[in-house]
């Protein structure tokens, strides 16, 4: 079986507003815009994190009809109260069936996407929901030449590792070495009464920063309406 990698980190929010307010606070770079996905009802923003690594903003996308599935990274299970937060991460592989078959958690089912000029295969569980407490990664076979986060601007940000907390680590270092992933991750014991989480420690040009979990943004926010203001504008760009 070919090695993984990581490919993306994804924050997930209500709104893109609030988690590109999320993104500014902590990394000190407001991310671009990305696309739509009319299949999920989604769409996204995004930042390079590398040649073949970026940081994924994707929300419910209120100006298209509801999805007829379950919204994939449990986006369905996202009120309006709920603060953004760096819930899941995607794995490539160049041979995604195989990679699925030799998981030790299930990862869900294989399916085709597209977007413009991209296309990929991903797996997504029935239900939407992100297996093994929200932590397992979703896999990613990229039919494309090069890959969408050369095509981004680059911000000045690097990833320098992720790390997994989980009361079970054991079984999260199970899961990744049946993925043979090649990447800067690390699992951790979540501490006692605490659930699974995710951190991931980015470069920045302001130093290094820790993006994990977030407080809700106050309504009203003069910022975050100046940033709705900005993703209106912004031109689109990347996968």
């Amino acid at each position: 079986m070919a090695r993984c990698f990581l490919d993306h980190i994804t924050v997930t929010a209500f709104s893109l507003d609030a988690g590109a307010a999320f993104v500014l606070e902590t990394l000190g770079v407001f991310p671009q815009v990305g696309g739509e996905h009319p299949r999920m009802a989604t769409h996204n923003l995004l930042l390079r994190l590398g040649d073949s690594t970026f940081l994924e903003v994707i929300a419910p996308n209120p100006a298209v009809p509801a999805a007829s599935r379950p919204r994939w990274f449990a986006l369905d299970s996202i009120g309006s109260q709920s603060p953004p937060s760096l819930s899941t991460w995607v794995v490539r592989t160049s041979d995604i069936r195989a990679t699925v078959a030799a998981s030790s958690e299930p990862l869900g089912n294989v399916e085709p996407m597209s977007r413009g000029a991209l296309n990929w295969f991903i797996t997504i569980p029935a239900d939407g929901s992100v297996p093994l407490d929200g932590i397992a990664p979703a896999l990613i076979e990229w039919h494309t030449d090069v890959h969408p986060a050369a095509k981004l601007e680059d911000k000045g940000l690097s990833l320098v590792k992720l790390e997994i907390m989980h009361p079970n680590p054991d079984r999260v270092s199970r899961l990744l070495s049946s993925l043979e992933l090649d990447a800067p991750v690390s699992v951790l014991s979540a501490p006692s009464g605490e659930s699974a989480r995710l951190v991931a420690h980015i470069n920045t040009p302001q130093g290094l920063r820790l993006l994990s979990a977030h407080q809700p943004l106050v309504p009203g926010d003069r910022r975050q309406a100046a940033l709705a203001g900005s993703l209106r504008a912004a031109p689109s760009a990347g996968p």
